[in-house]
């Protein structure tokens, strides 16, 4: 059932087809815009957040992790994992949800998908991050890792940066054919230039800025020393967890490196790989004005995004606004609804007892009982 109205007693409830009849609906540029909009605010609000790195439990095979933040309003968590082997099996590599709660009471008031919702969120992040690093002539972009967050990002970088021109590379020759295919033709990549690279070297030469979302769960070294030029932006988004790096150590040495949360990403990004002294600088400092971005044109910036709580609180209250205003979810019985609040054992009394005529009787011999 639609929710025509929702109560304050009430959980809505987002699946993957609702978030998708989303961005049909609004159109995936507006979107991306939007869900920029709410991320950038929230930034701009950082003190105002509990904060904590996420809780993670590895295996062989990849991680589960819990991502839980507050404000004096609301309260989020997200569950997401990341398993680079799952695409054999039929499953996604990275699957979420997420809860957006009211602080004053602890009802949850919205359950929601986050698969989709994180690619949206980490792509509008990866924008936010570029649009206040990046040289601002930047129109070509080199796209390393071409699976389920390539488009995503594409398509946020061309209409929210200006890039016209995206070189792809994937070991995966697969993974480039899928993303060319989804971007060809598609009005929302009108008037993307995109081009297939035998290599990284080949699709990084020369770009102004720089993307790398790989999924192996390994000490990589994708982006070394010598193959950026001068003043390129390096938006480094694969390398999330203990052991997983993208970007060799010297071109973090010679850049000057951003972050979302330090005590995060000195542990999960490619940041695990510099002394604990290694200077960085938080981006919310950079959008609140606090501390200076690119210091010159031919200056290296380096975004190390491993994803953090507030992105996911910024897109979970974005879903929420843009669901009751277009009428999309179903509630969600979730909490139990009770005559008396403090009787949680009426929802499992034996049916015979909830009869009026019992209760009368109850009531009659608790009267007539002598204390």
């Amino acid at each position: 059932m639609k929710h025509p109205t929702q109560t304050c007693q009430e959980t809505l409830f987002l699946s993957p087809s609702d978030v998708a009849a989303m961005v049909r609906r609004q159109g995936m540029v507006p979107t991306l815009e939007g869900m920029t909009v709410c991320i950038e605010q929230d930034f701009l609000r950082w003190s105002r957040f509990d904060k904590s790195a996420r809780l993670a439990s590895h295996s062989p095979g990849g991680v589960i992790e819990l991502m839980p933040i507050a404000d004096a309003g609301h309260y989020s968590f997200k569950y997401v994992n990341g398993h680079p082997k799952n695409t054999a099996q039929g499953l996604p590599t990275v699957m979420a949800f997420g809860v957006l709660a009211d602080v004053a009471t602890g009802l949850p008031m919205l359950v929601s998908e986050l698969t989709l919702a994180t690619a949206l969120r980490t792509a509008a992040t990866s924008a936010l991050a570029a649009r206040a690093l990046a040289r601002p002539e930047s129109r070509v972009m080199a796209l390393i890792g071409n699976g389920a967050q390539s488009e995503f990002q594409a398509l946020a970088f061309h209409h929210l940066l200006g890039i016209r021109e995206i070189r792809l590379h994937d070991t995966d020759a697969a993974a480039t054919v899928k993303l060319m295919r989804n971007l060809q033709a598609n009005p929302d990549a009108t008037g993307l230039r995109l081009r297939a690279c035998a290599s990284s070297l080949e699709a990084v030469r020369d770009a102004d800025i720089v993307t790398t979302v790989t999924a192996d769960k390994t000490n990589a070294a994708i982006i070394t020393p010598g193959m950026l030029s001068p003043g390129t932006h390096l938006n480094a988004v694969g390398g999330d967890c203990p052991g997983k790096t993208e970007i060799h150590p010297d071109v973090l040495a010679a850049a000057k490196v951003f972050v979302e949360y330090e005590p995060q990403t000195r542990v999960e990004g490619d940041l695990q790989q510099m002394p604990p002294g290694f200077a960085v600088t938080e981006l919310w400092q950079v959008l609140a004005g606090h501390a200076t971005g690119r210091d010159s044109a031919t200056q290296v910036t380096m975004f190390d995004s491993v994803g953090f709580a507030l992105e996911d609180f910024s897109a979970l209250r974005y879903l929420y606004a843009k669901a009751r205003l277009l009428g999309l979810g179903q509630t969600l019985p979730l909490i139990p609804r009770l005559d008396d609040p403090k009787d949680l054992y009426q929802i499992v009394r034996p049916a015979f007892l909830n009869s009026k005529a019992t209760m009368k009787q109850i009531a009659h011999h608790s009267e007539s009982t002598p204390t």
